[in-house]
């Protein structure tokens, strides 16, 4: 697979920056007004915020992807293009009018299964697996990856310290040639628009993703992902975004052995219970972001190592990295 060339890579993180930039700075007005996300039993913030930024990241994201993907003859699936403008629509009414939970599950489920069924029969994972099952499971991997990006969303820069490492890393194994050209481009342009997001979320927060951005942001990076686990790359698909996924899946099991009701408003993730625990927001999101940084140095030592041995240690790197943090993130601080 040829590499990917530095200057436009570097020039699309630009321009979709910038474009996300001016989109959320021109809608803020409109989402004060019409999309105020208000404190509640989950809420870290104090005062009420407009939510829905997520519209400018997107924009940003499939409006670069697209336009550098014409230019270099590469073809996105349209599939996905069309399920991440459902999903933000989904969530843009979420954020205005609260959809019942089943409501959002069937149109997620739909969509990610659009996504994944109209991939080519031989993009596998595990090919020893009957193609119908294996599709199966990973579309409903693939709903679960879209909300747990909604779920961790919930703290004010968690999902900059989140994605632009990871998209950073896939923009990196772009230019290393070890990705594909439609998997590069969404997740270069995903990269420059969270930078470009980045100002207006730091704390305290002047505006949210809202479900109309973290929503389709699962998506598109849970797509990014998946090819590079088809590409013979499982375990840096694993990797890159293990906080996440460890947070939310332990955060999950927990609270159906307790019996709550997993699926209402809560305070439980581990990045929560941090602040809960006298760690400030910017020490949570600092902690984060170094995390994500180490979890993407050992996916790329994966990738380019080509060893079984070096790949196995990088899992249990990073599973041990992930594990000290949530460790950390659930003890209260000394005095």
């Amino acid at each position: 697979m040829n590499a990917l060339p530095i200057a436009p890579s570097l020039l699309a993180v630009a321009i979709a920056a910038l474009i996300s930039a001016l989109i959320t700075w021109i809608s803020r007005p409109l989402l004060q007004r019409y999309a105020l996300a208000r404190p509640n039993a989950r809420s870290s913030h104090r005062i009420p915020t407009p939510q829905g930024a997520g519209i400018a990241v997107i924009a940003a994201t499939l409006v670069v992807a697209s336009g550098w993907a014409v230019w270099a003859n590469v073809a996105i699936p349209p599939a996905l293009v069309i399920a991440t403008i459902i999903i933000a629509l989904v969530g843009f009414a979420d954020d205005i009018v609260s959809l019942p939970v089943l409501v959002r599950l069937v149109l997620q489920a739909a969509c990610v299964g659009a996504v994944v069924f109209t991939a080519p029969d031989d993009a596998r994972i595990v090919p020893a697996l009957p193609l119908a099952l294996e599709r199966g499971l990973i579309v409903l991997a693939g709903v679960w990856f879209v909300n747990l990006v909604n779920f961790m969303d919930g703290l004010d820069l968690m999902t900059v310290a989140e994605m632009v490492p990871i998209s950073a890393a896939l923009l990196l194994l772009g230019l290393l040639g070890n990705l594909s050209w439609p998997a590069v481009l969404l997740a270069t342009a995903l990269c420059g628009a969270m930078l470009g997001f980045a100002p207006f979320n730091k704390p305290v927060a002047k505006v949210f993703l809202g479900d109309v951005g973290s929503l389709p942001i699962g998506l598109l990076l849970g797509w990014c992902l998946l090819e590079l686990a088809w590409q013979g790359q499982p375990a840096a698909a694993l990797l890159l975004p293990a906080y996440y996924l460890a947070d939310s899946t332990i955060t999950l099991f927990r609270r159906i052995a307790r019996r709550e009701q997993f699926w209402s408003a809560h305070r439980s993730h581990f990045y929560q219970r941090a602040t809960d625990n006298g760690f400030s927001v910017p020490r949570v999101i600092g902690e984060a972001f170094v995390l994500n940084l180490l979890l993407a140095a050992l996916a790329i030592l994966t990738v380019r190592a080509a060893s079984t041995t070096l790949t196995l240690l990088a899992l249990l790197a990073g599973a041990i990295a992930v594990a000290v943090v949530l460790r950390r993130f659930s003890r209260p601080q000394a005095s």
